[in-house]
């Protein structure tokens, strides 16, 4: 059941029921050249977006945290985590990464997104709106990265019936760029549940590149490299290697 039909203005909010089963509707439209070129003005004018805390940029960013790459997204690594890449079938396309953990997942998006405005609060408000006129229920709080809707979409259960599954939508808007995040399962209502998933949030980088691009277009996510890296010869005993994706990636294809 699709609350949204994505376009060039809402991008960025047509995965809300998706979020009950982590699938992403990615159908893309073709964006006017128009608003490239406002993109373009916008970028010489435009005074640095201000930075309170992650997830970052990459021109930010200088440290030794094990991240993968996934293109537009680069993602904090922990152990024991799954990593899901989503694929739209009709273009080919990777739409969305999910990381699945002890019970819980965050899928996350990254969108372009004006210079110096960010897009997160017009953003919340159309889900909110989105999610009540479907039948569900949301609330409007503030969270670790600002402020976050607590949802509870509705869903059938196994026995026909109508029902209601919780979850958390996050935000966080930077230079050009916002990320989405959708917490399902435990950590949409237990905050200790949702404690790691934060933290892979907050350690997320973005590479948004410097084209021109309208605001809320999916920015480019690839998968995961699974070639290791070549290691320097030495004569140190071999230590065990740290590896943070346990079993992935899998891939999830969505139509």
């Amino acid at each position: 059941m699709g609350l949204f039909r994505r376009g060039a203005k809402d991008a960025a909010t047509d995965e809300v029921s998706d979020a009950t089963d982590e699938s992403v509707d990615t159908e893309d439209e073709s964006v006017d050249t128009e608003v490239d070129e406002l993109d373009e003005v916008v970028e010489v004018a435009a005074e640095p977006f201000e930075r309170v805390g992650g997830p970052w940029d990459a021109d930010e960013v200088d440290d030794d945290v094990v991240r993968v790459d996934l293109g537009a997204i680069r993602l904090p690594g922990v152990q024991g985590m799954e990593l899901r890449m989503e694929i739209d079938k009709a273009t080919d396309t990777v739409s969305a990464a999910s990381i699945l953990l002890d019970g819980s997942s965050l899928q996350v998006q990254a969108f372009a997104a004006p210079r110096t405005e960010g897009i997160w609060d017009e953003i919340r408000g159309e889900i909110a709106e989105s999610v009540t006129q479907q039948g569900g229920s949301v609330d409007d709080l503030p969270g670790p990265f600002g402020r976050e809707l607590l949802a509870r979409l509705p869903t059938r259960t196994p026995e026909g019936r109508t029902g209601h599954r919780p979850a958390r939508f996050i935000g966080a808007d930077g230079p050009r760029w916002f990320v989405r995040g959708v917490l399902t399962g435990r950590a949409a209502v237990d905050p200790a549940a949702a404690a790691m998933l934060e933290t892979i949030f907050a350690g997320i980088v973005v590479v948004r590149g410097t084209d021109a691009r309208a605001p809320r277009d999916l920015l480019t996510l690839t998968l995961p490299s699974t070639e290791e890296p070549a290691e320097p010869e030495s004569d140190e005993p071999e230590q065990p290697s740290f590896d943070p994706l346990t079993r992935g990636p899998e891939i999830t294809e969505t139509r």
